[in-house]
């Protein structure tokens, strides 16, 4: 144990000396990810915002043919722009972005409209423009307003109860609290903890590895009479120390922006406070050794400074795909899934931030099976530098 430390110690404070890696392992990584974060959350709402106050635009073509379709969509407050455009003409300018959308009302609408059957109408608009999919769907909901209105009264004039043509009326019932709707936005958070945790850690697992192995020390390291499950452990935990550093201050940081970001202004509220990050940090810690034993592994197999950067960084990507997956399948805690780590994690850490109590349980599974892989790991690593190959 003793020599464990003694490396543990040594690796420690020379990290502190390179202030360039340094830097970007404690301050770059966990800062800017919270920072870029919280600023894409807010201009995400407040861009949210912004679109519930604007009114709609849209120009339409043949208007002069449907009067009262036109006075109905003022009255909700859409901005209207009269042109006379033929049909094909409507797409052209779509296309070349002249206008956003077009509503175009075909020459034979009136006659059908009077006839009372389904009269025509042709929104024209950029299913690849994200922006204009909003504003179409809410154009959509006011033209079947307006087809709903004329129907009830078209049932009236024949002396039907309009509520006939309503067998079902189904209501809304949300049961999502202020912090479960906020899970929404804030759910994506998991990923730039992990990263940067695991962030924190990876120039050091090079150092100590391809680095030493790059500058010739190495050799003379493996020579020592030191056992080299002492040498492995101690660097492993040396790794360690700063993905737990780095931990804490992305944790940290993330607690500080989302004090400014204006979720309440959506009806949402954030549980990322003090309590809830120490949860977070427990959460997480079972998974530091884990990260830094899989970068070491990796790292000890390079002969370079650059082709251990190469793998890595490569490396880096696999604890993180589970929580796409999860994103993808929008999967729920459960305990079956705790047995996989990253995965787990991820899904505890939500359930933190949606204001639920995890499962002891569960936080039990998830924190074993990351120790017993990191302990496997740490096995294997050490077995491999007993290895004559690790002095070539």
């Amino acid at each position: 144990m003793r020599a464990l430390f003694t490396v543990f110690y040594k690796e420690f404070v020379e990290n502190l000396r390179d202030r360039r890696t340094l830097l970007s392992a404690l301050l770059f990584g966990p800062l800017f990810g919270p920072l870029l974060f919280g600023a894409m959350v807010t201009r995400m709402l407040d861009q949210s915002l912004a679109e519930a106050d604007v009114p709609l635009q849209m120009t339409v073509a043949g208007g002069a043919r449907a009067p009262g379709l036109l006075q109905f969509l003022q009255s909700h407050g859409v901005e209207l722009t009269r042109v006379e455009l033929s049909e094909e003409a409507a797409r052209t300018v779509v296309r070349e972005g002249g206008a956003q959308m077009v509503l175009f009302v075909p020459a034979d609408y009136a006659d059908r409209f009077l006839a009372v059957t389904p009269a025509p109408l042709l929104l024209v608009a950029d299913s690849s423009d994200s922006q204009a999919r909003k504003n179409v769907d809410r154009i959509k909901s006011l033209l079947s307003g307006f087809g709903s209105e004329i129907a009830q009264l078209r049932l009236q004039i024949r002396g039907i109860d309009p509520m006939i043509a309503l067998p079902i009326a189904v209501d809304d019932v949300d049961i999502a609290t202020p912090t479960g709707k906020a899970v929404v936005v804030l759910g994506f958070m998991t990923y730039f903890v992990l990263f940067a945790m695991l962030m924190g850690g990876l120039y050091l697992a090079i150092d100590c590895t391809a680095g030493e192995r790059e500058r010739g020390s190495l050799e003379a390291l493996l020579t020592l009479p030191v056992a080299r499950s002492a040498l492995v452990g101690g660097k492993i935990l040396a790794t360690c120390a700063y993905m737990t550093l780095s931990l804490a201050i992305t944790l940290t940081a993330f607690v500080s922006v989302f004090r400014f970001v204006p979720l309440e202004k959506l009806g949402m509220s954030s549980n990322l406070g003090a309590d809830s990050a120490l949860l977070l940090f427990a959460i997480c810690l079972p998974f530091v050794p884990l990260g830094a034993a899989l970068m070491t592994f990796v790292a000890s197999f390079t002969r370079s400074y650059r082709e251990a950067q190469t793998y890595l960084t490569s490396v880096l990507l696999v604890p993180t795909l589970p929580i796409a997956f999860a994103s993808i399948y929008s999967l729920k805690t459960k305990s079956s899934l705790m047995p996989i780590p990253s995965l787990s994690q991820h899904l505890l850490m939500t359930s933190v931030l949606r204001g639920e109590t995890p499962a002891p349980l569960d936080l039990l599974v998830s924190a074993l099976v990351s120790l017993a892989l990191a302990g496997v790991l740490i096995s294997v690593t050490a077995r491999h530098w007993r290895r004559e190959s690790m002095l070539g």
